[in-house]
């Protein structure tokens, strides 16, 4: 019974691939922007990711998310480190400086100024220099991507590719010398702005100058302390929040979803592109179902039992369902692939697999149970008529 519902799907040859091209579609749509939805939210805590070694950050307490910068007074670090349970602390500035390029255009940057010390935060990859050349006079580290884009100089011919920011180049930072000792990679940023690494003593000269220039301070707990624990030790004793890095990511994706219109504009895309695999799998789905009722009733006619019919149609259902969502994942992933590296924000996880995998599943559903009410009331008789 089984191969005779195959045969009869595969044997529509139009409707066969009808209900597949619009499972795909909708696959691909619902993948597609669920993944470019979770790489842009990413971007938007990238640098707490890339400081991977501290375990809680410090800041004012009305800070909404990492780039929503309220400086602190320097001696609140001395404080901090005061704190029992306290491995380490280590300051860190985070800020938008002016860059002018040597061909005198200017470009807004992130410059992180890290702890003069131990350098502490810096960069996870280094493509070319090394971390510790920051402590040269007036030297920087920049990521490759503003490196090869903002930061580029123009071509030297027109039409011709621009030239990048290399080693040794230098730049001028809010009116300071600044000579590129590194290229590093790092997350990309949710402005896509070049990022600028320094030491902290260096990047709060190139700040503007203000009574308080201290973004963050950087804890390692002791080992074996709760974290949450030295947190709520922090905040009772120096007034200031305090989070683990997956509470700040946390803080930081909730502002972007709920002050944002990012989750509604990529929600309506995922939301038509159900509602448009549904109409297109179902209508189709339902005419291959009609085409088909007099298949249907001599199975009827000749014993199959309701249940019987019912196995069949569910199994044309998965079939085409797997087939739908197996293409559609593809072209979302290689989508994905061919742009990666670009200004597009891509992420495909196991989740948004499962997620995509879920709503093929109920679009499959509705199609089934619309035909499988159609054949649940089918006389044999139809067999007989003319």
């Amino acid at each position: 019974m089984y191969a005779i519902a195959l045969k009869m799907l595969i044997g529509d040859r139009g409707k066969y691939l009808g209900i597949i091209m619009g499972l795909s579609f909708a696959s691909l749509l619902i993948t597609q922007q669920s993944s470019i939805f979770t790489g842009l939210m990413t971007r938007t805590y990238g640098a707490i990711t890339d400081l991977s070694q501290p375990d809680i950050w410090v800041m004012d307490p009305k800070v909404q998310f990492i780039d929503d910068v309220k400086p602190l007074q320097d001696t609140e670090l001395y404080r901090v480190r005061g704190i029992p349970g306290v491995a380490w602390a280590v300051p860190l500035y985070k800020g938008l400086l002016k860059a002018r390029l040597e061909n005198g255009n200017f470009q807004i940057c992130n410059v992180l100024g890290l702890d003069d010390a131990t350098l502490i935060g810096g960069p996870p990859v280094m493509l070319e220099g090394n971390l510790g050349d920051l402590r040269r006079q007036d030297s920087i580290i920049v990521n490759d991507v503003g490196a090869k884009t903002r930061l580029a100089s123009p071509p030297k011919e027109p039409g011709g590719a621009p030239i990048p920011l290399r080693v040794g180049d230098t730049l001028e930072i809010n009116d300071h010398r600044a000579v590129v000792v590194g290229i590093c990679r790092v997350s990309r940023t949710f402005q896509s702005q070049p990022v600028i690494f320094t030491t902290y003593t260096r990047a709060t000269s190139f700040a503007p100058r203000e009574r308080k220039l201290l973004s963050f301070v950087l804890v390692k707990a002791e080992k074996g302390e709760d974290l949450q624990g030295l947190c709520d030790r922090i905040q009772k004793r120096t007034g200031l929040a305090a989070y683990t890095a997956q509470q700040f990511k946390d803080l930081t994706y909730g502002f972007f979803m709920n002050n944002t219109g990012i989750p509604i504009n990529f929600g309506i895309a995922v939301a038509l592109g159900f509602l448009i695999g549904t109409a297109i799998a179902g209508q189709t789905f339902y005419n291959f179902t009609l085409e088909n009722l007099r298949y249907f009733g001599t199975l009827k006619a000749m014993g199959a039992t309701n249940s019987v019919l019912l196995r069949m149609i569910i199994l044309q259902a998965l079939v085409v369902g797997a087939i739908g969502y197996g293409l559609g994942v593809g072209g979302a992933s290689l989508f994905g692939y061919l742009l990666g590296g670009t200004e597009l924000s891509f992420r495909l996880t196991t989740e948004l697999l499962l997620v995509s995998a879920a709503a093929i599943g109920v679009i499959i559903v509705c199609s089934a149970l619309i035909s499988i009410r159609k054949v649940m009331r089918l006389e044999p008789a139809i067999v007989f008529k003319s």
